[in-house]
């Protein structure tokens, strides 16, 4: 289950709750699995959705692991004498790759961004505007302490306000930039600081790699809208911990608004400001990013 609970299965568990009665299935077998039915019984979803934010860990940790070893293999890149592995070792060298590899990319650009190493925050690249006006996608996964920034977060507004697609987490260990399926760019500033070494990678078993860690992390990344991120610190109010916990619990919106003393309508404006504010398309997956953050 490492995307998560399929939309065939995620719809069924509503139905359920609505008191629809499911016949036998795929989607069925699925919510059985994951423990969020028994015998075609809706059961409450909060230990389903502990696991599956427990498995994001372990696959954020096996990335890491992943990324440390690639790490290894290029802090000793004296050794290094490939064809597929050019060794740049000069920040002026590295920066015209990194805008090289946008000039001349057909489709996709993505990016894992700690943030600059010269610098405490990202940082917007000229070559991105004229990329994403000819067609060429964005994704980018950003470290999400970064985001904590005023200055930091208003250049990956920046970015997302002409076309970027951005998602935060957590613990994001190097910087990574993926041409197309063509390239890839990694970059760690050097043991005595003050520089930046890289290597570009051509289409080989790594580069399949790093296309592999980047998935992992967008994967597990929370999306971030241009004002997504505002109101997070503030959060889990004991107003929203309480509805979050109806919510696990599998209760209708009538049912929460009867237990809370407002509308079904007041339930749904809370519920979908949530879902914005955690970057959530459904709430199955308000859930899930609530549960990784500890807020049920």
């Amino acid at each position: 289950m490492r995307g998560g609970l399929s939309a065939e299965a995620e719809q069924l568990y509503l139905a359920l709750l609505r008191g629809e009665r499911a016949g036998a299935g795929a989607a069925l077998e699925e919510l059985e699995r994951v423990g969020l039915t028994r015998g075609g019984h809706v059961r409450p979803p909060r230990s389903a959705l502990a696991a599956i934010a427990s498995e994001h860990e372990v696959a954020a940790l096996r990335a890491r692991e992943t990324a440390e070893v690639l790490a290894r293999a290029y802090a000793g890149r004296g050794g290094v004498d490939s064809d597929f592995v050019e060794v740049l070792g000069d920040a002026g060298e590295v920066i015209a790759a990194f805008e090289e590899m946008q000039g001349q990319a057909k489709t996709e650009v993505r990016a894992l961004d700690p943030g600059s190493y010269l610098s405490p925050q990202p940082e917007a690249s000229p070559a991105q505007p004229p990329a994403l006006a000819r067609g060429v996608a964005y994704r980018v996964v950003y470290e999400s302490s970064l985001l904590q920034d005023p200055q930091g977060f208003a250049s990956v507004r920046q970015s997302i306000a002409v076309g970027e697609q951005a998602r935060a987490f957590p613990g994001v260990p190097l910087k990574l930039v993926v041409a197309d399926s063509d390239r890839a760019l990694i970059a760690v500033p050097t043991v005595a600081g003050g520089n930046v070494v890289a290597l570009l990678i051509h289409p080989s078993v790594l580069l399949s790699a790093l296309i592999e860690l980047f998935e992992a992390f967008w994967r597990m990344g929370v999306p971030i809208t241009a004002g997504g991120q505002d109101n997070v610190e503030a959060e889990p109010t004991l107003a929203t911990h309480r509805l979050l916990s109806l919510l696990s619990a599998g209760l209708t919106d009538e049912s929460i608004a009867r237990e809370l003393g407002v509308s079904d309508r007041t339930v749904h404006r809370r519920v979908s400001r949530l879902q914005q504010l955690l970057g959530a398309q459904t709430r199955f997956q308000l859930g899930v990013q609530a549960s990784r953050r500890g807020w049920l």
